[in-house]
């Protein structure tokens, strides 16, 4: 399997980093190729074109996510402490990967319709995710039984997209992990009974 092989990693790496300086318009890959200190044809072994590079780029770092808030949850029942754990892992991700948030807050919203559909389809694990927590409060009566999952999930996600999109438009200039806690407690109250 492609995924398997040292060069993909290496060239998701390179793209995201050609793609945050760039932007996605702009970001040839050819430069990808010189970034990943590979030739320009050893990126068509592992993809299609540029497009296929992002999708790629953006189901590979958004698995690793959910693979790491899972295991940064693990062993939490309490629906407010995983809310807290997600919320503190997706700003702490970001924060330590500067390119990552470029990309994920800015070029992969550019992209045409195609791409969109594509990163939503990724997108899927995450919000999942943030289903699992919502029906665990509802179901442990921590938060209103009356939520209305749907829309309490595009809330939660919708602010920490928000925050994190300002903060990187803002250049970074303020740590975005002190801003977790207060995230945090106002969606708790905007979730409880």
């Amino acid at each position: 399997m492609k995924k398997d092989k040292p060069k993909y990693k290496q060239i998701i790496d390179a793209a995201v980093v050609v793609i945050a300086e760039n932007g996605y318009h702009h970001a040839q890959v050819s430069k990808i190729a010189k970034q990943a200190g590979v030739a320009d044809g050893t990126i068509y072994l592992y993809f299609k074109n540029k497009e296929d590079i992002l999708i790629s780029l953006f189901e590979e770092k958004m698995g690793q996510f959910v693979r790491s808030i899972r295991s940064r949850m693990a062993g939490k029942e309490n629906a407010v402490e995983q809310l807290e754990v997600l919320i503190e892992s997706h700003f702490y991700m970001l924060s330590e990967d500067y390119h990552l948030a470029i990309v994920t807050q800015l070029e992969l919203r550019q992209s045409n319709k195609d791409i969109r559909l594509k990163i939503n389809e990724v997108l899927k694990e995450y919000l999942l995710l943030v289903d699992e927590i919502l029906h665990n409060g509802v179901k442990k009566q921590i938060f209103s039984e009356e939520l209305d999952i749907r829309l309490a999930r595009q809330m939660v996600f919708g602010t920490i997209d928000e925050v994190v999109t300002t903060w990187v438009i803002n250049e970074q200039k303020y740590d975005i992990t002190k801003l977790a806690p207060e995230i945090h407690s106002l969606l708790v109250k905007a979730l409880s009974k």
